[in-house]
This record gives C-alpha cells, sequence and structure tokens, in this order.
C-alpha cells in the first residue's frame, strides 16, 4: 500500500501536465456598425475688453453632428454638420452679414451659423489615405496649416488630400486646396469673410527613423483667387527631439510674396526648449520671430502670440512690421486632476528695437472623463504705444483682456 501511494504521488506532476487545460473563453469582437455617430457640443461664456471698444459678453453653443461609415474595400464617407447659437448676443461676431454684429463692441468670433462643416470620401490602403471633399487639415503645430479650433465654428477646406507613408519612419502628406472655409460662417455676405477660393498646393514632410529625433520640410504654395493679399509661397524645415533630459523644437522657413501686397521676402524662426519636472510639470521657454510682412493665412493663429488675439490680424494678412515672441510657459497639476498653464510674453519688432506690449495668460483644464472637458482661461494684454501695423502706420496695439469659461462634451 506505501508503496502504490509513493507511487501515486511520484506520477502526480506527469499526470497532472498532461491533463487538458479549459479551453480559453472566446469573445468576439463588438460588431463594427454600418453608421456611426459622432457628437460635439460646447458651450462658451467669453468677455473681451479691448481699448476703444466697448465691452463685449457671449454666451454661445455649438454642437457638430456626424455620421462616419464603415469602410468596404477601403472606401469610407463621413458627414457632419456644425450649428452655432447665441444665448448672450452683446458682442461684435466680426463679420458683415453674420449675427451678432455691432461694431462699437470688442470682437468675439463666433457668430451664430448653421453650415455643412466636413464632407468627405476617403480611401485607405496601400500605407496610403487619399480624401476628397470638405474636410479638417491640420499640419504640425498648425502655425500655417490649422482648423482654428479655438473659435465655435472651426475652418475647413474643400480639397483633395493624401497622406503616405510607404517608407518606414517617413510620413509624405499634400493637399490641393480649392477653398477655405472660414470661421465667420455662412451667412457673412462681404467678400473672403466666408470662404476664400483658393488654388493652393501644400506640400509636408516628416521621418522619425533617427532615435530620438524627427525631421521634417514644407513647401506651400498658396494662391487665392480674389484675395491676392494671401498669396505667399512659403518653404521650412523643422527639427524636434531630446537630448540631455531637454525636449527640443526648431523651424526655420522663408516667405515670397510676403507682405499685404505679396510683393516682398521675409524669415520666420521659432525654437523651443522645455524640461519636464517631477514628471508631471513642464516649463518651455521660446522666441517665436516673423519677419516684417510675413503671414499665415490658413494657420491657427489663436495657438500663438497670446490668447488676447490682438496679433491675429497682420498675422493673418502680413500687414505688419514684424513680430517677435519670447515666451515662457509653465504647467502644473493642481488639484482634482485640474490643470494649470502660466505664460508670460514680451513683444517686439523682428529687430526687437520697437515694444509692441506684454501679455500675461491663465488656463485651467479639467478633463473629468473620455467625454467631458472644462477650461477657464484668462489674458491680459497690456500695450506699449509702438506700431504693429505697416497697414495704417499709425496707432498701437490696443490694451485688452479676455476671459473665457467653456464645457466640452464629445461623443
Amino acid at each position: 500500500m506505501k508503496t502504490k501511494a509513493a507511487f501515486l504521488l511520484a506520477m502526480a506532476p506527469v499526470l497532472h501536465a498532461g491533463t487538458p487545460e479549459p479551453a480559453p473563453v472566446v469573445t468576439e469582437a463588438p460588431a463594427e456598425y454600418w453608421i456611426t455617430p459622432s457628437i460635439n457640443i460646447r458651450a462658451r461664456y467669453e468677455y473681451g475688453d479691448m481699448d476703444g471698444k466697448d465691452v463685449s459678453h457671449a454666451l454661445t453653443f455649438r454642437e457638430r453632428v456626424g455620421l462616419k461609415t464603415m469602410a468596404w474595400n477601403g472606401f469610407s464617407a463621413f458627414v457632419e454638420g456644425e450649428f452655432s447659437q447665441a444665448a448672450v448676443r452683446d458682442y461684435n461676431g466680426g463679420a458683415v452679414g453674420a449675427t451678432p454684429l455691432d461694431p462699437a463692441n470688442t470682437t468675439i468670433a463666433d457668430p451664430q451659423t448653421n453650415e455643412l462643416n466636413q464632407a468627405f470620401l476617403q480611401y485607405s490602403g496601400y500605407d496610403s489615405t487619399l480624401k476628397g471633399g470638405r474636410q479638417r487639415i491640420i499640419y504640425n503645430n498648425a502655425a500655417f496649416i490649422g482648423n482654428v479650433g479655438w473659435r465655435q465654428n472651426e475652418q475647413t477646406f474643400d480639397a483633395i488630400s493624401l497622406e503616405n507613408s510607404w517608407i518606414e519612419g517617413l510620413t509624405f502628406k499634400y493637399a490641393y486646396l480649392n477653398q477655405v472655409n472660414r470661421i465667420f460662417g455662412s451667412d457673412a455676405t462681404a467678400a473672403n469673410q466666408s470662404y476664400v477660393m483658393s488654388s493652393s498646393n501644400l506640400f509636408n514632410m516628416s521621418y522619425s527613423g533617427i532615435e530620438n529625433v524627427t525631421l521634417g520640410g514644407y513647401a506651400y504654395v498658396m494662391d487665392f483667387d480674389e484675395n491676392p493679399g494671401w498669396d505667399n509661397n512659403s518653404f521650412g524645415l523643422i527639427a524636434s527631439g531630446s537630448a540631455v533630459g531637454l525636449d527640443l523644437y526648431g523651424e526655420f522657413a522663408w516667405q515670397d510674396k510676403a507682405g499685404a501686397a505679396s510683393n516682398s521676402n521675409a524669415f520666420y524662426g521659432h525654437g523651443t526648449v522645455s524640461k519636464t519636472f517631477f514628471e508631471n510639470q513642464k516649463l518651455t521657454l521660446g522666441v517665436e520671430g516673423l519677419g516684417a510682412g510675413f503671414k499665415t493665412p490658413l494657420a491657427t493663429v489663436h495657438k500663438f502670440n497670446g490668447f488676447a488675439d490682438v496679433f491675429i490680424g497682420g498675422r493673418i494678412g502680413g500687414g505688419h512690421n514684424g513680430l517677435t515672441d519670447c515666451y515662457a510657459s509653465y504647467t502644473l497639476p493642481i488639484c482634482w486632476g485640474i490643470n494649470w498653464t502660466n505664460v508670460l510674453h514680451a513683444f517686439g519688432d523682428n529687430t526687437v528695437d520697437a515694444g509692441y506690449g506684454w501679455e500675461y495668460d491663465s488656463v485651467l483644464s479639467k478633463k473629468f472623463d473620455e467625454h467631458f472637458l472644462a477650461i477657464a482661461k484668462v489674458s491680459h494684454f497690456e500695450s506699449e504705444g509702438d506700431v504693429f501695423s505697416s497697414a495704417t502706420g499709425a496707432g498701437a496695439v490696443p490694451t485688452t483682456t479676455r476671459f473665457s469659461v467653456e464645457l466640452n462634451y464629445t461623443f
């Protein structure tokens, strides 16, 4: 009996090893629907106070509702409407024909509008994506090509676009723009406010095959049939990477047809050095310089030169004497998942001989979950009296204060 027991004990690992394991439970992937809806809702209160203008108050609501088809043999489609309403209309929407329009008030460029925001047919295959129709296009950091996502009515493009990544680490992008759909909406009636006809070719490349380094380049040949003051040819190089614990970014560009008359040349440069502390705090020091007349008519200009938006007109149209922006930014978490970013700017012309003023920006953001995001933003620009606009030749950039608070929902 003892011998039999010892034999069974000795064989137990072998017997166990030969015992078939339970079959794994197989769960089917969720079925992909032929039509998938998308919803984005934003409610915002914005206050604006610019010297020489009355104070503005805007309480606006924006809804984007879209439908996306399932891919079939690489083909898919997307359509999206955009609808903006103003509950408090004590402001200037910034465009003739749009509502509200009070030239005596500070501009808050969120007029009421209902329009087709995006509608495109897309093919994906062979490491490429080809898209035709009304679409959102953002290249790099949106300093040249962007959607102006801060405003309630975003900027989109009637275009054909291609993105290709056949070569490992190399991404090539191209777009032909037929029409630029501006932020002032379909009700704007003045020339070039609702939309701008275009025959523009955009080329953009980036290469990430070098460890800790990304290199890029672009050539933007912009022609606008009925708005030649926006015409320009811009060529640039970008390098970003990390070294000795720092994140580094550098960009340099040259522009032909610069200036409001599209008859001059200008240079552009932007460099930043960033350092992350304690894994969740970030300090950034940066300098951005635009030579006299350098313009970026298709950019998300709100991202640059302070949130008070005092330089956006000159930057879009090129009617300025040059702009240098020296800034420092610090982001840190404070409590309850809230991130706090503070930015200080000092502005001057491209030779830093003239001082346009300084600006302080402060932003609080809280992401509650994958659907809800809240943002509060305050900015104050204090003018120092020097002339920024080369078009008028007189008058300083006005002292401006803005404040906004918003809630975003995405489904």
